[in-house]
């Protein structure tokens, strides 16, 4: 067991608000960092202060240590409210952008100029000279605008069509137009933003002369209706969303050249209907499909003249392989990099020859610079480290050990951001002989940060347990598990920052304990395959021999008033654990809860649980609903519980829990239902997110009988 980190600060405003404003203390940290390919120019994003939720863009020129700002949303856009089309809020839904402003630019190969979206309009900055950001005049509210690698062009999407601008004529034209409604170009369909992490919908040639397009078709995905109870004036919106087992979008990609000449390029969309990936380099034109059951992932090369595609690398696996943009790419010598696992561990292949060992769990390949590789990796799992590999020098670590570290790389110019359990994240250049921070203003939390790390039990789970700074032993404290506890959703890390809000319910009178069980990254595929085809038992088991392990060690843990908490995958737990095992759990709070896995989206839910209509036994024991019309008795007692949900999910809708609720209404089970008009799956209003924690703690202390802590 580590020994506490104790960190004190002190604040006038009270943390719940805080955490509010600043985003999760998100806010005023620099973030979406690009690197110049000579290394020379940072480029990066960064609110002015921890408070303000106006992101600009910046720069750094290395050698100089020159810091500019290149475009403030102030001072172009005079609007109180960003006026975003209703593409663009759906696309920052899926990337939990919770920020305004610029939120995402792209850049030519050299980084001299970027594009960026604000309120729908098209900006146009030039890195050298100190010109103000130029506004590009659309007919339509712009989304995803991409220069081409030379810097001449500007593709967009507006209104589900692809345009291209060209940027000395100043002329804009429109490449492809959707022929119906459900048909869009050049954007991502759900599946592909919220689960598989493909953002974009189209990709420029090396020569900025074509460019791979997206057409999604989602005219046989079933249509829900997302509505507004409190506003019963208004017509609930239709949204196409592929439930499990329904029909997923019709993705289908053409080369598109810049007078409109399509090239369909063909491959089995009836066996690979994800399209996962598309890299278009000097080696050539390549495309990362899925099929439907996920057991698989082929890497095609395209000749963009005909479409015709040979396939060039297959991954298979009999329970599924995992699936993320940039997990194939190719260094300079024509090398083909990719993740995957071999020996029990995730591992950096080169050519098909492993080339990072067993002993490290590769997170992600973060940069390719020449043929040098930076990877991120845990040696143990609370920790990510990076490391640089090359043919020359093979593999040598580029961070501490401790601590949570990521980082971009180009022409030796490493960008590092670290953080650790006693420090906030700080960003650093690197490059030849220079060593530079760049600010981060980052408010800070006011909270005395007691936490230490365990293995606990037999299957030694990642384990953090936070006191209340004001705890001495012999004192018992009722327990507040505090998981997400989902496959991939890690909430144990050697950082600060994520264990904030715990903090916080501890300073309010418990001892928080969270957990990271089976399905979680850092421990290696079998690890994560464990919760394969049954999401309840394994994560729910694994919470509760962690805290009867814990238990053993501290005794100062009351199991006699155990609560837990969470939102999203850690709300279905929260609700799990007050159901299925009130011998243990006595209060809960679930937030957003998945209920019925039948109502949540086919890439995820298909790949842990297979199809409903193949494995229906998997969707029941996963569910929330039989235990929630099974009447409480005296083997079963019934514990209170609380159910919040945002009316306007989209991802999580609220149909999950207002099922939830009938079960339960059913089966004579008193609980209580917070629903949040207007509120999608994250909470970014600041009196929302300010007053659901304050109202979570009320609950749990009247239920588990806690008292006020001492002032």
């Amino acid at each position: 067991m580590s020994q506490p980190i104790t960190q004190t600060r002190s604040t006038a405003e009270s943390f719940p608000r805080l955490h509010a404003r600043t985003r999760r203390f998100t806010l005023g940290a620099p973030r979406g960092v690009t690197v110049s390919p000579d290394g020379g120019r940072v480029v990066f994003l960064r609110s002015r202060s921890g408070t303000d939720p106006v992101t600009c863009l910046w720069s750094l020129e290395v050698e100089t240590g020159e810091e500019r700002l290149i475009a403030d949303p102030r001072e172009l856009d005079t609007t109180d409210v960003e006026d975003l089309p209703a593409e663009e809020r759906a696309r920052r839904e899926r990337a939990r952008e919770q920020a305004g402003g610029v939120v995402g630019y792209a850049t030519d190969r050299a980084v001299t100029r970027a594009v960026f979206p604000l309120s729908g309009k098209l900006y146009l900055v030039e890195f050298a000279g100190g010109l103000t950001p130029r506004l590009i005049e659309t007919d339509g509210a712009v989304i995803d605008p991409r220069l081409d690698p030379t810097g001449a062009r500007i593709a967009f999407v507006s209104g589900g069509a692809l345009h291209v601008h060209l940027i000395a004529a100043r002329l804009t034209e429109t490449l492809l137009e959707p022929e119906a409604d459900d048909v869009t170009y050049g954007l991502a369909d759900f599946v592909a933003a919220e689960e598989i992490d493909r953002m974009r919908g189209f990709w420029w040639s090396p020569e900025g002369d074509a460019l791979v397009v997206a057409r999604v078709d989602e005219s046989a995905v079933p249509v829900w209706h997302i509505a507004d109870p409190a506003n019963p004036d208004r017509v609930p919106t239709p949204v196409r969303y592929p439930a499990a087992g329904t029909t997923n979008p019709a993705v289908s990609l053409d080369v598109v050249g810049l007078d409109g000449r399509r090239t369909p390029i063909g491959w089995d969309a009836g066996r690979d209907e994800y399209v996962v990936d598309v890299v278009w380099d000097d080696r050539g034109l390549f495309v990362v499909v899925q099929p439907r059951d996920q057991k698989a992932l082929r890497m095609l090369r395209v000749d963009p003249a005909t479409g015709a595609t040979t396939l060039v690398d297959e991954e298979t696996d009999p329970v599924w392989v995992d699936a993320t943009p940039g997990l194939r790419v190719h260094a300079a010598s024509g090398a083909l990099v990719k993740l995957a696992h071999r020996d029990g561990a995730h591992r950096v292949l080169v050519d098909g020859e492993p080339v990072t060992p067993p002993e490290i769990q590769v997170r992600s390949l973060l940069d390719v610079d020449g043929d040098t590789l930076l990877v991120s990796g845990s040696t143990t799992p609370a920790s990510v480290r990076l490391w640089t590999w090359s043919p020359a020098d093979g593999l040598v670590p580029a961070s501490p050990e401790e601590g949570v570290h990521s980082g971009r790389l180009a022409a030796g110019t490493l960008v590092r951001t670290s953080t650790d359990l006693a420090s906030p994240a700080t960003t650093t250049v690197r490059a030849a002989g220079i060593e530079r921070e760049i600010a981060s203003y980052a408010a800070e939390p006011g909270l005395d940060l007691r936490i230490s790390l365990h293995r606990a039990g037999e299957r030694r789970l990642q384990t953090a347990v936070l006191m209340p700074s004001w705890w001495e032993p012999g004192i018992p404290l009722p327990v507040l598990m505090d998981p997400y506890g989902g496959p991939h959703g890690q909430r144990v890390y050697a950082a600060r920052n994520p264990h904030l809000t715990s903090q916080w319910f501890a300073e309010q009178g418990f001892a928080v304990v969270v957990v990271d069980g089976r399905g979680m990254p850092g421990r290696g595929p079998e690890f994560e395959r464990a919760v394969h085809l049954d999401l309840a038992g394994p994560v729910l088991d694994d919470q509760v021999d962690a805290l009867r392990a814990l238990a053993v060690e501290n005794p100062d843990l009351d199991l006699t008033r155990v609560g837990i908490r969470g939102w999203s995958f850690g709300g279905f737990l929260a609700a799990l654990a007050v159901l299925r095992r009130p011998d243990v759990f006595h209060a809960a709070v679930a937030g957003a809860p998945v209920t019925d896995w039948e109502l949540y989206d086919t890439h995820y839910t298909e790949r842990y649980l297979g199809r409903p209509d193949r494995e229906p036994a998997a969707y029941e024991r996963s569910s929330l609903l039989t235990d929630a019309a099974t009447p409480a008795s005296g083997d079963r007692p019934h514990r209170p519980l609380m159910i919040i949900h945002g009316l306007a999910d989209d991802n999580v809708v609220a149909a999950h829990t207002l099922r939830l609720s009938s079960a339960l209404l059913a089966a004579g089970r008193p609980h209580q239902v917070l629903p949040l008009s207007g509120v999608t799956h994250m909470t970014p209003q600041e009196v929302v997110a300010e007053n659901l924690l304050l109202l979570q703690v009320r609950f749990l202390r009247d239920a588990l009988g806690v008292p006020a802590p001492p002032v």
